[in-house]
Order: C-alpha cells, then structure tokens, then sequence
C-alpha cells in the first residue's frame, strides 16, 4: 500500500468538545459552555450536508453521502445522522427499501475522520470522543449487519475503513469497476476494524485472506477479488448504476421486498473480465497468514517465498512484504492475533466471537487502548500531516514487541465500559 493516504485525502475535523484557551465574556464558566453549544449546532448543520436522507414514494429510502472534498470521510455527527436514518426507516412501514450511495464517483467513503480524532487524543488522551466515536461507528456497524429490511450499498469509487464497515455488513453490496477497497490502518499506528475480521473469517482460506489484506493494507481493485473474499455480492458496471437506481425507484414492491430487489439486481449483475487473483494465490496465502502464523512468522514465510521461482508468486510476496513494513510493529501483532482469534471461532455459535456483535465489542476494547497508544498520533502525523512518510513506531520492530502488552488490549472493560450492542 504505497503513500495510500498521502493520495487520498481525509479532512481534519473540528471537535466540539475543546473549550477556548481563555474566556470571551466576564463569564468564564458560562461562555465555554455556550461556545460548545454552538459548535454543536454547526456540526449538526454540517451533518445535514454531508449526510442527506430522502423516502421516495415507491418505498424506497435513499442515503447519500455528500462529503466529496473529504471523500465522505464520516465524523461522529454524520455517523449519528446516518444511523438516526436507518432506525426510523427500519419502523416505518412506508419504506421498502434501503439505498446507500455517494454524490461522487470518486469515493463511496473513505473512512473515518481520522485527523479530528488524532487532535483530540494528542491534547487529552482521555477526552470522550473517543468512546463516542467508536461507539457510534460500531453501533451503526451492528444495526446495518441485522436490518431487516433490504439495505443496498453502490460502492463506487474509493471504499476504505469505516467505508467497508458501512457496506460489507449490509446484504447487498454493488461494487463497480472503480471500486478501490482496502484496510490501511495499520500504517497509522491502529488496527484494521470495523468487524473486517469477520468478514475475513467467512472468505475462503480459513481467515488467512483477511489477516494478509489486514496486515499490509493491500489494495482490492478487481471486481473479481472483490466477490470472490465477499465484499460485494453483486459486480455492476459504473455506468448501469444510474439505471439501476431508476428501475429501483419505479419498482412496484411486493410483500418480500426482498425478491424484488433480488430479481432487480439479477437484471443488472455482470460477470467480471478477470479471474480472482486471491483464488490463484490462495495457498501462499495460507501458508504466509493462517491462523497459526504469528507476525513474525508471516515475514519469514515470506521471506522465503520472495525466493520462488515462480514469479508472480515472488512478486506478491515482495509487495507484501513492503505492505508489512509500513506498519506499526505492535499494530501488526495485535491484528495477527485478533483476526486468528475471529478465524478460529468462525462456525462455533457458542463463541462470542462467531457474531458480528461480539467482534464488534471486543474491537471497542482494542480500539479505546490502541487509540491512545503514541503510535496512532505518531502515524497521522507521519502520513497524513508532515506527510514524510517516516513514523517513529514504539516498539520500532517486531521482536521488540511485548505480546503481555498486546494481550492487555483485549482484557475487558469493565460492565459499564463496554459496548453495549
């Protein structure tokens, strides 16, 4: 993943829970209070431009994203306006449907707003916004995952992050040619979240795809590799999207919703021009990211297939390898282990971690610790401020890494402290 979020920009946003270094008024103890009030409502106003909800009057209720400038990076605001739509919609018996789409082709969404996140915790690492940002992300995660209702996502242009938990949980996932998906966040010092291990646990390879795009950020732009590991279910080529939408919002809907926008979608699927590149690299995969392979041992692995005689093989694993090196030694190891832990609890219903909403819970655990680690700070500022592309990590290698530590991430909360979903 070279310079992925030098190239992709994502805007800094102004948190609503800072006060003004001195008062503007005899009062001090009243004017900050007034001054939050009032950048409350602006971002609430923001919100309504970002984040715009419409019910047509077939049934269909329609999302968009209109951030391009930040490409529909989502801040706490817009994730609680997007969710207060979807909880509405799911009780009112005029709406059908569920359509998520952007305003542009550029992006569906590029994730959160991670710089507006990173400001925060470098002034006060134990500011709320933390918690009210991820509890808002994760809840909104679980409430697209069990909609009743049919919940449609166009995916079109850059879909990263936070992008793929607003999408890869819903039941219908429209990928185009210019679908870009990827997990970066280990580059910045974080893990990749947003239940991405539960998606990874259900693609073909026993989680070992999802650990290898997990771990070095790597880039799906086939429509193929897409459908093939389960990110989308349904190719479309970008220029049948508006179509698409048309025979949506003219659709005379039955009693199952459901078969209709199943007989709709049918009409407008194509096959993708390529084979799966995932699929023919699958057993380098495994052997390089399996559920028994520590971080370590992913390197070594590679390393040694980096020597194949085989060339695409060798290719892949270099990239990999320069994938791996971006990201934060600690980082890595902690999603080693998280995404092996989802893995090997796939198919067991008596495990917390086979749902969705118990990946979702422990996630919030690692993400309120890992967050305030120096190395989420350090890695937005190496590459998305100073932009030199050269982080500081602490650890600063993989043998460095106290795996006591990486364990005291996922220990509980405590009752009051953990996500409630």
């Amino acid at each position: 993943m070279r310079a992925l979020f030098s190239r992709i920009p994502i805007s800094t946003a102004t948190s609503l829970f800072s006060s003004p270094a001195k008062p503007l008024a005899p009062s001090p103890s009243l004017v900050p209070l007034r001054l939050v009030r009032r950048f409350a409502a602006m971002a609430a106003a923001a919100a309504e431009e970002f984040v715009k909800g419409r019910v047509f009057p077939n049934g269909v209720a329609v999302i968009t994203l209109d951030r391009p400038k930040a490409l529909n990076a989502m801040n706490l605001e817009m994730d609680l306006r997007y969710k207060a739509f979807l909880d509405d919609w799911e009780t009112n018996p005029n709406v059908k449907c569920v359509l998520v789409e952007s305003s542009s082709s550029r992006a569906f969404s590029a994730g959160m707003d991670i710089k507006g996140v990173a400001a925060e915790i470098q002034k006060d690492k134990s500011t709320s916004l933390v918690q009210k940002v991820f509890t808002a992300e994760y809840s909104l995660i679980c409430k697209i995952h069990e909609y009743a209702k049919p919940y449609l996502c166009l995916m079109d242009g850059v879909t990263m992050g936070f992008g793929i938990g607003l999408s890869g949980h819903g039941r219908y996932r429209i990928i185009t040619e210019r679908t870009l998906m990827a997990m970066p966040e280990n580059a910045i010092g974080l893990f990749p979240d947003v239940g991405f291990a539960y998606i990874g646990a259900k693609a073909p390879g026993g989680g070992a795809i999802g650990a290898y795009l997990g771990m070095t950020g790597k880039r799906i732009s086939s429509p193929a590799d897409a459908l093939f590991i389960g990110l989308g279910t349904h190719y479309v080529p970008s220029g049948d999207l508006g179509s698409l939408k048309e025979s949506l919002l003219s659709t005379n809907f039955t009693a199952d919703p459901h078969k209709d926008v199943e007989s709709l979608l049918a009409g407008y699927k194509k096959e993708p021009e390529s084979v799966p590149q995932l699929e023919k690299l699958l057993p380098v995969i495994i052997s390089s990211f399996g559920a028994d392979k520590s971080a370590a041992e992913s390197v070594e692995e590679l390393n040694k297939c980096s020597q194949s005689g085989d060339t695409e093989v060798a290719e892949w694993a270099n990239d990999a390898l320069a994938g791996l090196k971006k990201g934060a030694p600690f980082s890595l190891c902690l999603t080693q282990k998280h995404f092996s832990g989802v893995a090997s609890s796939h198919g067991n219903s008596e495990n917390h971690l086979s749902k969705l909403a118990g990946v979702m819970k422990l996630e919030y655990r690692i993400a309120l610790r890992s967050s305030v680690r120096d190395d989420f700070v350090e890695g937005v500022r190496a590459v998305l401020v100073d932009k030199d592309q050269n982080p500081k990590w602490n650890p600063a290698t993989l043998e460095d890494v106290n795996m006591d530590k990486v364990e005291s991430i996922f220990e509980p909360l405590g009752a009051d402290a953990e996500l409630n979903v």
